[in-house]
């Protein structure tokens, strides 16, 4: 059994591989070549923050959440255009939806209810907020790139080792999450283990949103890889995803010395999540 069960899980994942190479190779020519512009752009707006983060921020992958983490550092973006970003990023979940055959068509719903989200917090915390400013240091380049070092996305070893790279990546997480659910289902039972992840609860959304805490793309493969099993709920992905800002909060606790602030974000990450996943729950 434990045989089959690991050859199914490879067998799956690697049908993935071309679409995640695919996926990368795009978003490594985007970032090689139109990330400084879109850098600007974000840095420039200032009522429309909000709008603007949460549309770059639903771009596969977290670079965005860690230049919104940076901006807002520098004091050059305001916190609500932080959360639009860090709400609205779903890091790796889109590529690996877009790897399963037949399940494209959750993309944009699940795309289009966090960019409403992203947007609903963001204007709601700068409103709150009067437009929250401050005047703080500017962030050290070199954190940044320390923390980016092992994701690629600052070296200039062109397009293809990148995309490849994170495509083996993701296969990795790929294939221990799905070889890991593959077992629980077969030794533990699907109605057993729905039941442990509070399957059809209108609590799922709180333990969810704690695991897309998680400053890894390892999170994302979870909660998307829960969702494709039918474990969680479309609601609990989405409050999974919203808070999982990829390492976008790392860059912010690393270039942000206001912790008290920090803590704030992840709090307002927090309970945004949780309040419009468990708004989704009930409607649904």
């Amino acid at each position: 059994m434990l045989y089959e069960i690991v050859l199914d899980a490879i067998l799956d994942c690697v049908r993935m591989l071309p679409f995640l190479f695919a996926a990368f190779l795009i978003l490594e020519t985007i970032e090689h070549y139109a990330q400084e512009k879109m850098e600007r752009m974000l840095s420039k707006v200032q009522y429309g923050g909000p709008l603007v983060g949460a549309l770059l921020g639903c771009i596969p992958q977290c670079g965005f959440s860690i230049i919104a983490a940076s901006l807002y550092s520098g004091g050059v973006v305001t916190l609500g255009t932080l959360l639009s970003v860090f709400i609205a990023t779903s890091d790796e979940a889109v590529l690996i939806l877009l790897g399963h055959p037949g399940s494209q068509n959750v993309i944009l719903p699940l795309l289009g209810v966090k960019i409403v989200i992203a947007v609903l917090a963001g204007y709601c915390v700068d409103f709150l907020s009067r437009r929250y400013k401050r005047s703080g240091h500017m962030m050290e380049q070199h954190n940044i790139e320390e923390i980016c070092m092992d994701c690629g996305c600052h070296e200039s070893h062109g397009i293809l080792r990148p995309a490849l790279r994170h495509t083996m990546q993701i296969f990795g997480f790929l294939l221990i999450v799905t070889v890991a659910l593959n077992m629980a289902i077969a030794f533990v039972g699907v109605d057993r283990l729905a039941a442990f992840l509070w399957k059809d609860s209108v609590f799922q959304p709180f333990w969810a949103a704690l695991i897309g805490m998680i400053p890894n793309c390892a999170a994302s493969v979870l909660l998307t890889e829960l969702y494709m099993q039918h474990m969680i709920s479309f609601a609990s992905a989405i409050a999974g995803l919203s808070t999982g800002a990829g390492l976008g909060l790392l860059v912010l606790f690393q270039t942000n010395h206001h912790r008290r602030e920090n803590g704030m974000v992840v709090v307002l990450l927090y309970a945004f999540a949780v309040l419009f996943g468990v708004l989704l729950e009930v409607l649904g």
